[in-house]
């Protein structure tokens, strides 16, 4: 899997999730940074987590919910 995928699709959503998992800043953190509102980075991050999700499932199968614990640590 391209590590960059996500952000050659789109680069808000790489930005956020380069920020947020990564980086570990906070919705707020990350809005002030890229000049957006929290909703937008909250909206934007829960996309994102969206399309890791399928394209961890994709790779892993219906055990990718299972890696790395619960999906409230993401």
């Amino acid at each position: 899997m391209d590590p960059d995928r996500l952000t050659k699709l789109d680069e808000r959503q790489g930005k956020i999730v380069e920020l947020r998992f990564f980086g570990g800043l906070t919705v707020e953190q990350t809005a002030d940074l890229l000049g957006v509102s929290p909703k937008t980075v909250k909206r934007v991050w829960s996309l994102a987590k969206a399309w890791l999700h399928g394209e961890m499932k994709a790779i892993h199968g219906d055990t990718a919910g299972q890696l790395g614990g619960s999906e409230s640590a993401v």
